[in-house]
């Protein structure tokens, strides 16, 4: 793989979509053939639990669609690019000093710019930056623990901007009024903890900023898994971290946070993963959102062949996809073009009572009870295993002789169990 980080083209068209992140769409704020600067605000959040949308390139709007991305139907705006890009490149002014600012505006520059978590789940950044009145949070752990196979687009990030992410977490931490920090990494990436332990020698004294090197084991990134290793704190299923006094932010988010609150950039591009044995030119790649796949294998050399499977995120936790139009957005953490060597591709036959599924799962669940319910339709039961403390690692798909899907299966019963909580109200 390429080392670095390198700068994908510009694509001609950008199709970027209102929903990017975890939560309520955005609502379009532009209408065909409007012409739109490259930043501005395309679509404007609905709720906190909403992320502003805005124009990765600057062009003409020209058209708005019904489209079905990732199981979602959505708004989404095309602009086809044209005009000077200005957003990116310009540098902090005065008035970009952060430490002369006011928490409450610190925060607001974040909504406004549309982050959100760039290590997949896309939670709106500002939102998980003010918990709830009543608790108290003690740490700030930032996750670049990639312990996916193929992902290393954290890594990169640590070891090419290692002054600007501990800058990132140092506004981080004036923002949510704390003064510790743990930048959790896995001991297979020993140059970005080299470059980041180097980056805390220039800051002040006062701030208790460590790194600390963990094993490289699978799932080590989970939320879960990295505040009990690193704190010894249990969070209870269905909790968030803020619950246990812990903020929990990827790398990647870091270094957009300082890129909003310096450069009052809007969230408009991201650093994502190529890889995978089909791919020609595999690497750490910097694309605008609303980059299709169909261009992204285009710029990377093509494909040497048919892949066996196409993942957007990783092995374990990405999701399959067959169609090449479909977009890079925010949450987009890589794209892997597989080998049928590297899918393992084969049917699955019934449950051989192993047991090999059970002694894998990080959060001990008993992940073939639950799947032999759904399969039954039995959802119901399914509940009383308690798939909602699942964490969607897919450990046990991965280690199952017969080759059944039972994350998946397990994925049913979560969705099941959350469509009965909004019934109920």
């Amino acid at each position: 793989m390429n080392a670095g980080i390198m700068n994908l083209p510009v694509p001609q068209v950008c199709y970027i979509p209102m929903l990017q992140h975890t939560g309520a769409a955005a609502e379009p704020v532009v209408k065909k053939g409007d012409i739109v600067s490259e930043g501005e605000l395309i679509g404007r959040a609905l709720g906190e639990d909403s992320v502003n949308v805005h124009a990765s390139v600057p062009g003409k709007v020209i058209d708005i669609i019904d489209s079905r991305f990732f199981n979602v139907q959505q708004k989404t705006v095309l602009i086809e690019a044209e005009g000077a890009f200005t957003t990116t490149g310009s540098s902090p002014s005065e008035l970009n000093d952060w430490r002369n600012k006011d928490t409450a505006i610190l925060l607001e520059m974040i909504r406004t710019s549309g982050v959100a978590g760039l290590g997949g789940d896309a939670f709106p950044t500002a939102a998980k930056l003010t918990p709830p009145d009543g608790l108290k949070i003690d740490t700030l752990i930032v996750n670049g623990a990639e312990s996916e196979p193929y992902l290393t687009s954290d890594d990169v990030i640590m070891n090419t901007y290692p002054r600007e992410i501990i800058e990132g977490i140092q506004i981080t931490l004036k923002i949510i009024g704390i003064s510790k920090a743990i930048i959790a990494v896995e001991d297979n990436k020993k140059p970005a903890i080299r470059a980041l332990n180097e980056a805390i020698k220039h800051i002040q004294p006062e701030e208790k900023i460590s790194v600390k090197q963990l094993q490289s084991k699978y799932p080590q990134g989970s939320e879960k898994q990295l505040v009990y290793t690193l704190l010894n704190r249990v969070i209870p299923n269905s909790e968030p971290p803020q619950n246990s006094g812990v903020v929990v932010i990827n790398a990647g988010t870091i270094f957009a946070i300082r890129e909003a609150v310096l450069f009052n950039k809007p969230l408009i591009d991201r650093v994502i993963t190529v890889s995978g044995d089909m791919i020609n030119r595999p690497g750490n790649y910097k694309v605008r959102m609303g980059t299709r796949i169909s261009e992204i294998i285009e710029e990377c050399g093509g494909l040497k062949g048919v892949p066996g499977r196409i993942v957007i995120g990783g092995p374990m936790r990405g999701i399959s996809v067959d169609d090449m139009e479909l977009p890079v957005i925010k949450s987009t953490s890589g794209i892997l073009f597989l080998s049928d060597k590297e899918t393992c591709n084969g049917d699955s036959v019934s449950c051989i009572r192993c047991g090999r599924c059970v002694s894998v799962c990080p959060s001990g669940l008993i992940p073939r009870n639950i799947a032999g319910a759904v399969e039954k339709r039995e959802f119901d039961l399914a509940a009383s295993f308690h798939p909602e403390a699942c964490i969607m690692c897919s450990c046990c798909s991965y280690v199952c002789p017969a080759k059944r899907p039972l994350s998946y299966l397990v994925g049913i019963a979560l969705e099941s169990l959350q469509a009965e909580k909004v019934i109920k109200g």
